[in-house]
């Protein structure tokens, strides 16, 4: 078990949270390090297991998943720890502020287990877990929550495809469909996100979408 991926499993509702250990504990190169239920103590926990991945619910007594993400994952925090929101989407009115707060992607809670284990994998390869399909809802939902912080494309240090690239990011298109829309091949768009990440200093595509509509970039 010494490769295997440690997880940390955060939700309020016993149920939920055996059920997901349960899942996550049959996989040999999944690891269950710890549970709790509620986000002061994932944050403690976390202080002290230093799981890859934490799977985290939103809404939680003495600290919810929004602040707790943002105390393991935001910006500032010299070690962050890899975290996956489980969420009902169609209720949960706070997605965008937890991936703001420096998740990593999030599932639903009526997911597959297939889906979840897979999140879980992804999110600890250092990818984010944000489907083109999810990034779609997402902004449409949320955009007019997101206030631009004053600039414009003059200001963002990218090349003019690699600007081109980051706005089709933010609409939620995949890598091939992005490949298909600037005729170019699906491992020269992974060339151009990953330049686009570096030069910006973001983490992942989840970040990557945050900052174009905080940019103004996209409406």
């Amino acid at each position: 078990m010494s490769d295997a991926i440690r997880v940390l499993v955060c939700d309020d509702q016993a149920l939920i949270r055996t059920g997901f250990a349960t899942i996550i504990d049959a996989q040999p190169d999944l690891e269950v390090v710890g549970e709790c239920g509620d986000g002061r103590a994932a944050v403690d926990l976390a202080g002290r297991l230093r799981p890859d991945v934490v799977v985290m619910d939103v809404r939680m007594p003495v600290l919810d998943g929004i602040g707790a993400t943002r105390l393991l994952a935001g910006a500032g925090v010299a070690e962050p720890v890899k975290v996956l929101v489980v969420t009902t989407f169609n209720l949960d009115e706070y997605v965008y502020e937890a991936l703001r707060a420096g998740a990593s992607g999030f599932l639903l809670k009526d997911a597959p287990p297939a889906q979840l284990l897979h999140g879980i994998r992804t999110v600890a390869t250092g990818a984010a877990l944000l489907a083109p399909e999810v990034t779609r809802q997402l902004v449409g939902r949320y955009a007019a929550r997101i206030r631009p912080v004053g600039g414009g494309p003059d200001d963002v240090p990218l090349t003019p495809r690699e600007l081109e690239v980051l706005r089709l990011i933010a609409n939620g298109l995949s890598n091939s469909e992005i490949a298909a829309t600037l005729v170019i091949s699906q491992e020269t768009v992974k060339t151009y996100v990953s330049r686009i990440l570096t030069k910006l200093g973001l983490r992942d595509r989840v970040q990557a979408v945050v900052y174009a509509y905080r940019r103004g970039l996209v409406t």
